[in-house]
């Protein structure tokens, strides 16, 4: 249905709203982390579970969420998912121990599977006119990085007046705003109630990255438990088998490996997942680095982090603005290129003191910011319509799939080295593996751009 101008606009703000609160979620723990965990009695482990439970369960769930928001409508799947991801906020902030914070992650996770696929589908549902949906999509992507670098600074101002549940209780109030207007000003979405949802696979992807996160976490730590790594090996390589078996068999699959045929669509997924695992990462062992290493308080380790959504959020809007006269390539390419030098900056300043130390990160988030909304218009511009909500999810899963694999690798290599007494050596080499991840994210999506028009929109 065609929806007014002015109405298009506020629509934009009531997602990026709900959206914002969802990707926040995702790395508000990373400064209160030390808090929390002597608190709850954690150990690393747990500790590292804590933050991982959430996207790793959100990714499992955003393949079959967006198959959800087919069928009941992206409309009615946003609010139902601010509904829960409100009332597991409750559960979370009052959590008692270790264990019970990991479930009311996970289930944060199923409300924020919910959110996240409806947002980009809303969104292409109601800006039609490809300019504009360069310049919303833009938006998106900008709010999700902000969201991602205001985690650590929102945690670092609350846990210096409360107590560390107040990092969730903030959800709230912006989930009842985000519901209400929601329900009145965000139109119908179309609902196909045939459509059917295949929990199945679901469970079989959730699974198999459960399984792969052991994988990687194990290899990763300085004490591997080469038995727990094999046997998880094993079921993450069953379960991705049987899922991808059963996808080919249905006649309407959470996943259709086609999609992938798109060299466009196959460069966006890659280049999302390489800018969240370098954001998430670096905000993690940044973070951390600079606490445990140099006493700085929550709030002074989270406003460092910020550099990066300041150099990300001008990029993210001005790659909206010019998409559609440079393309999509130069802005995925060079915005990893720009990453990758902005980081290496970072650590050569490091030695010269925070704030060259933070110029270099706030380069490296220019960088990112163009790659991540190009990154959506070259996933949604090229696929079918029919497949909008696939294509979302598929997307959503490439950015929490980045972030859980950056906090189980870097994450596990600094609180090894860390708790070996080398925390600036351990930092150094979570970087310069971020840094490899982001040189062969140029190299990879270079390959599959060249010589191919990408289309941005339909």
């Amino acid at each position: 249905m065609a929806v007014k101008s002015r109405t298009r606009w506020v629509v934009l703000a009531i997602l990026s709203l709900g959206l914002l609160m969802v990707v926040l979620d995702n790395s508000v723990l990373y400064t209160a982390l030390p808090a929390l965990t002597d608190d709850l009695g954690a150990t690393s482990s747990e500790a590292l579970w804590i933050i991982n439970a959430y996207p790793l369960v959100m990714a499992g769930l955003l393949l079959g969420a967006g198959g959800l928001g087919d069928k009941f409508g992206h409309k009615r799947l946003f609010v139902w998912g601010m509904g829960i991801f409100g009332v597991a906020s409750v559960v979370a902030a009052y959590s008692p121990t270790p264990a019970i914070l990991i479930a009311a992650r996970a289930l944060l996770a199923v409300g924020a599977a919910m959110v996240m696929p409806a947002t980009l589908a809303l969104i292409r549902q109601t800006f039609t006119e490809a300019r504009e949906r360069n310049i919303a999509i833009s938006i998106w992507g900008s709010v999700s990085l902000v969201g991602a670098a205001l985690g650590p600074v929102t945690a670092g101002l609350l846990l210096e007046h409360f107590w560390w549940g107040s990092v969730f209780l903030i959800n709230i109030p912006i989930a009842v705003v985000a519901v209400i207007s929601a329900a009145w000003l965000v139109p119908r979405s179309e609902a196909k109630p045939d459509t059917p949802w295949d929990w199945v696979s679901s469970l079989m992807a959730l699974v198999g990255l459960a399984a792969l996160v052991f994988v990687i976490k194990e290899v990763a730590g300085a004490d591997r438990r080469w038995p727990v790594v094999i046997i998880s090996f094993v079921v993450a390589a069953v379960a991705m088998v049987l899922f991808a078996r059963r996808q080919r068999g249905l006649a309407h699959p959470l996943l259709d490996f086609a999609v992938f045929r798109s060299r466009p669509v196959s460069a966006g997924i890659i280049a999302a997942g390489v800018a969240m695992f370098a954001i998430a990462g670096m905000q993690l062992v940044a973070t951390q680095r600079f606490q445990l290493g140099d006493g700085f308080t929550p709030l002074e380790a989270g406003l460092l982090v910020t550099c990066l959504a300041g150099g990300a959020l001008p990029s993210g809007l001005l790659a909206g603005f010019v998409m559609h006269k440079i393309g999509v390539s130069p802005l995925i390419v060079g915005g990893l290129i720009t990453a990758s030098i902005g980081l290496i900056g970072a650590l050569v300043a490091l030695p010269l003191g925070v704030v060259a130390f933070g110029a270099g990160l706030a380069v490296m988030g220019f960088g990112l910011g163009a790659v991540m909304a190009a990154a959506s218009s070259a996933v949604m511009g090229n696929i079918a319509p029919e497949r909008a909500g696939m294509g979302s999810s598929l997307e959503e899963v490439s950015y929490e799939f980045g972030s859980l694999t950056a906090v189980a690798v870097l994450g596990s290599i600094f609180s090894g080295m860390a708790a070996a007494g080398d925390i600036n050596g351990g930092f150094s080499a979570a970087a310069m593996i971020t840094c490899v991840i982001l040189v062969l994210g140029v190299a990879s999506t270079a390959l599959l751009l060249r010589g191919v028009e990408v289309k941005q929109g339909h």
